[in-house]
């Protein structure tokens, strides 16, 4: 497959550069399988493979992309596709700035965050990860929702200025099984990032779940007055809350343009708390990474956070060249971002609950519908929806109903946060939608970060 892959974009290669076009080729492949359950039953088993061809044609000052769906011996639709972008450029509104058009010096290849064996699992195999996932749990008034979604992901690339490739090829799996509480209408969720088979651990999803279905089941459910609570971020909570701030905080694009909280001045200083450690590193294969960057630059371990202190934004090679700046190996279509864990030994949700307090403390795993409120100031809101507990000081536990957070990232990973777990998981951030692009991010299981304000509070579920 990749070696047919590569002939391909070394044809389209010579026909623009016949053509005397100036362009870049960039194909993307996948194979994607979704199994989704509701109601306690496979609702849906599908399988898509999709090709998608991009070409971004140069011309002076001038840019324009051109995409298109096909497939891999639909070679005289490609060049057609490769003539239309370049004269798409030949129209297109001149940029302010010379624009970088990547150089590869040498070919790569990368298929070290590829599993066959997670390639080719089959419809049976997730089924019956789902049902050691729920054994024993189901009733008839506790369905099963929930996705198994995993696949191949192919990125190849040439352009006119050099002959060398890229390729690049992973594997993923994102899993989140859910039982709903028909008559209460409370749900519970647990969730798994895999990038080979045998990243994949059903068992662990059941303890999980079994543990909160015996909350949600037998401890009393409660309106929480308004205030501030120390609250304790599950895995899925930080991932998503790094996530953010990866897009409004560390991008020197989004800094330039008013959309970041940081700052240049801020570069070298101690913003966060001193138990906030965060790495772009391509060096983790649970990341699905890019080891070359898409201009062809060489990825190494990019600091951004060093104990509280921030080093530096990052540049892709586009908002370099807008604002004059040194690119940073970031022209990529997803990150790798990893969180130092700390030093709480804490794994599980029910170890958490076991954890002496001296307070009440609030447990949140997700945190659904966050929107940003002020990207200049990095406050973010969000909602805790379900799976939630509040751990009380004398031991008890109790069930809340939905809450609303409305912080600054600031404060959320700044002086607030009490402990951070020494165990850290990679949390899969894939989105739905569009192209295959797997992404996940490595965070602690935990964080507490004390004196948070509830801006608002459900009387029901």
């Amino acid at each position: 497959m990749k070696d047919n892959i590569l002939h391909l974009l070394q044809t389209l290669r010579a026909y623009a550069v016949e053509k005397g076009y100036l362009v870049s080729v960039i194909y993307h492949e996948e194979d994607s399988s979704l199994m989704r359950f509701a109601n306690s039953a496979v609702s849906l088993n599908t399988n898509e493979h999709i090709i998608r061809l991009g070409v971004e044609a140069y011309d002076g000052r001038r840019r324009a992309e051109y995409s298109m769906i096909t497939g891999l011996d639909d070679l005289d639709e490609m060049k057609r596709g490769i003539d239309l972008a370049v004269e798409m450029a030949h129209h297109a509104q001149p940029l302010g700035y010379d624009m970088t058009i990547p150089v590869f010096k040498q070919d790569f290849a990368d298929e070290s965050a590829f599993d066959p064996a997670l390639a080719a699992m089959s419809s049976e195999e997730r089924l019956a990860f789902f049902n050691q996932a729920v054994a024993g749990l189901e009733e008839e008034e506790l369905l099963l929702s929930g996705i198994f979604s995993s696949g191949v992901n192919i990125w190849a690339q040439i352009n006119t200025l050099s002959e060398h490739t890229q390729y690049f090829q992973t594997t993923d799996a994102q899993i989140s099984v859910v039982l709903a509480h028909r008559q209460l209408k409370w749900e519970v969720t647990a969730e798994q990032s895999a990038q080979q088979k045998a990243d994949l651990n059903p068992e662990a999803l059941r303890r999980e779940l079994a543990f909160l279905v015996r909350c949600y089941k037998e401890q009393p459910a409660m309106q929480l007055p308004l205030g501030t609570y120390d609250i304790v971020l599950g895995q899925a909570a930080v991932a998503d809350l790094l996530s953010t701030m990866n897009w409004i905080g560390f991008s020197g694009g989004a800094y330039k343009r008013g959309f970041s909280f940081l700052s240049e001045e801020q570069v070298g200083q101690k913003v966060f708390s001193e138990q906030f450690t965060l790495v772009d590193d391509p060096n983790r294969r649970e990341t699905f990474p890019f080891r070359f960057d898409f201009m062809g630059m060489e990825r190494q371990p990019f600091p951004l956070v060093q104990k509280g202190v921030f080093q530096g934004f990052m540049w892709m090679q586009d908002d370099a060249d807008e604002f004059g700046m040194k690119p940073t190996g970031h022209t990529v279509p997803a990150r790798s971002l990893v969180m130092a864990g700390g030093d709480v030994p804490v794994a599980t949700v029910e170890e958490l609950a076991r954890m002496p307090r001296e307070r009440d403390v609030l447990y949140i795993p997700f945190l659904h519908y966050m929107n940003i409120v002020n990207p200049s100031q990095g406050v973010v809101t969000a909602s805790s929806r379900f799976g939630a507990l509040l751990l009380k000081r004398d031991g008890s536990i109790a069930v809340p109903y939905n809450v609303r957070l409305t912080q600054s990232l600031l404060d959320l990973f700044g002086e607030r946060v009490a402990w951070v777990s020494s165990v850290t998981a990679p949390y899969n951030t894939s989105s739905s939608y569009g192209e295959r692009n797997p992404t996940a991010v490595i965070v602690p299981m935990f964080m507490q970060v004390n004196g948070l304000e509830i801006s608002h509070s459900n009387s029901s579920y």
